[in-house]
């Protein structure tokens, strides 16, 4: 039973590009993010992964990554699963903003709290708290199940929904979790053991 789940922040968007704060905004992917999604997919492939069931966000940019990985390894129909719970965290006010400019206005000192903090939320948004507490339930209630069950899974998702499933599954803290970066366009190849702890972990860097 390989008990395997994939995890895939989205290639890099429009507004990534441009350094302005996404959240639930819906740019598209630029060229260099279509590459990064299909360069995941030939990885996998190459690792001989392939999968029962995928699972992405109600955005754009993480619908089309998990599209192209699937082309990349041959599974273009595969059954996909979109729902809200696995959206990026919510920017608020901050959303659309260039993060230099957000800088000028409220200071280098409350962005990089706004940002890098683990309880503080942004005016009209979301700390990353608030987006494990609602990435988590549906984790626990939709995926974990099947990946449980011996289905190979597939969440391409966001920095932070995906940050928020991997601080369980690597046993991070709230204190650790606001350093951890994660890469566009990156594959995070998880095997589960029967207790649902992670039996093995590979970065599908370059």
């Amino acid at each position: 039973m390989d008990r395997l789940l994939v995890l895939a922040r989205h290639g890099q968007s429009e507004w990534n590009l441009k350094n302005l704060f996404t959240g639930w905004k819906d740019p598209g992917l630029t060229d260099l993010g279509v590459q990064e999604a299909r360069t995941a997919g030939q990885r996998l492939k190459e690792m001989g992964v392939q999968f029962d069931i995928a699972f992405t966000s109600d955005l754009s940019r993480a619908q089309r990554t998990c599209k192209l990985i699937l082309e990349e390894i041959g599974q273009p129909d595969l059954k996909t699963i979109a729902n809200q719970a696995l959206n990026e965290r919510d920017y608020g006010d901050l959303a659309g903003l260039n993060k230099d400019d957000a800088r000028t206005r409220w200071g280098e000192e409350q962005v990089h709290l706004w940002r890098r903090s683990y309880d503080v939320p942004p005016p009209g948004g979301e700390s990353l708290k608030d987006t494990v507490a609602r990435v988590l339930p549906y984790y626990i209630r939709e995926i974990l199940p099947r990946t449980m069950r011996g289905e190979r899974v597939l969440v391409a998702a966001h920095g932070n929904s995906l940050r928020a499933l991997v601080m369980v599954l690597d046993g991070l803290t709230s204190e650790t979790i606001p350093g951890l970066e994660l890469a566009t366009g990156i594959p995070l190849v998880y095997k589960l053991n029967e207790d649902t702890t992670v039996a093995s972990k590979k970065v599908l860097e370059g």
